[in-house]
């Protein structure tokens, strides 16, 4: 499961004026984005998501600033730099993500798959290796 999560390079187009990065669901990223959220203000030492998701896929994009994203199947793990803003990584249903790192000016753009709904969370790892029959 952990080879299907990777990076994706979106097309830029730029000039003197500056970058424009084109992000299209259903054509550069493999589903219809249902929710749109972003985190910002978190420091260096601070972790977010510890959890996977039932249903829902993600892309995750530094749209500013950096951050690193560790995920993880129950038996690999893998940690992806998020350093340039035309570039994001895709995450299917069913892996556990962990993103931390974050510079001060960071801006972690998050595309999902599906609309909330906390029932699909799993929040808790030991939980997690159980469904992934890990333990």
């Amino acid at each position: 499961m952990i080879d299907q999560c990777k990076l994706i390079e979106f097309p830029q187009n730029g000039d003197e004026r500056g970058h424009l990065v084109i992000v299209e669901g259903n054509q550069d990223i493999p589903f219809e984005i249902k929710r749109v959220f972003y985190i910002y203000g978190s420091n260096k030492d601070v972790i977010r998501g510890r959890h996977a998701n039932y249903n829902s896929e993600f892309v995750l994009i530094n749209v500013a600033g950096t951050s690193k994203v560790k995920v993880d199947d129950g038996t690999n793990q893998k940690i992806f730099n998020l350093d340039r803003p035309h570039i994001g990584i895709y995450l299917p249903k069913l892996v556990w993500k962990d993103m931390y790192d974050f510079s001060d000016d960071s801006v972690l753009l998050c595309l999902a798959s599906e609309h909330y709904d906390a029932k699909e969370y799993i929040r808790d790892y030991a939980t997690y290796l159980e469904i992934m029959g890990k333990r």
